[in-house]
């Protein structure tokens, strides 16, 4: 079979699955390939150049296309649908907030800020509050996966065993009462993570002076 980039980004992308991004070397990459390290570099010169394939990749998978909102739909909710299938791209595999943050210049990126910005814009709102806007739905949500994605200690590990819930609970009564209320009807972190971004939107229309 022919080597091309996008066979090789494809291979990348189910090392990815496999072992995580520390895990997607250019030797792992080009044994799975069936080629010399040096072969892959005709391609995707560098592990930065592999890492943005990478995120364009997972970005392509759930944006294949974009389009505005529809006639009459409030650009928040569109806007909150944006960052919506944004998170489950990068759930979509290991370490994909990672990658995405890591990658030098990902053009699909771009074109979803570009969409989004020129959307609030036409909706009226300035320029400058727009970019602002989009900005921070954007990295809220790469950064609200980031914590998703990080990995947790094992209830087992030395660094849980001297852990005193009770210790802790009676110190941060609220936080605790707060998590416990939160999930006990349950509701899912996916429900958190949209009424979390629900707050930044809903602050950032009323800032902007716009409802729709």
């Amino acid at each position: 079979m022919t080597l091309d980039r996008q066979r090789i980004v494809d291979e990348a992308v189910a090392l990815l699955d496999d072992e995580g991004l520390d895990g997607v070397t250019t030797r792992k990459l080009a044994a799975r390939l069936g080629v010399q390290s040096p072969t892959l570099y005709w391609h995707v010169p560098n592990k930065a150049a592999l890492v943005t394939a990478l995120a364009e990749a997972i970005l392509d998978q759930e944006f294949p296309d974009l389009t505005p909102p529809d006639l009459g739909e409030p650009w928040q909710d569109w806007l909150g649908g944006l960052a919506e299938r944004l998170r489950r791209a990068l759930l979509a595999h290991p370490d994909g907030a990672r990658i995405l943050s890591a990658a030098q210049l990902c053009r699909k990126l771009a074109a979803i800020s570009e969409l989004a910005m020129s959307t609030l814009v036409a909706r009226g709102v300035p320029l400058r509050q727009a970019r602002v806007i989009v900005l921070t739905v954007e990295r809220f949500t790469v950064g609200h996966v980031l914590e998703e994605q990080a990995p947790r200690p094992d209830a087992d590990a030395d660094a849980m065993k001297d852990f005193d819930m009770a210790a802790f609970t009676e110190r941060h009564p609220t936080m605790v009462a707060g998590i416990a209320e939160y999930f006990q009807d349950g509701r899912t972190v996916d429900d958190l993570f949209r009424e979390c971004l629900d707050v930044v939107i809903e602050g950032a229309a009323a800032k902007a002076g716009t409802v729709s």
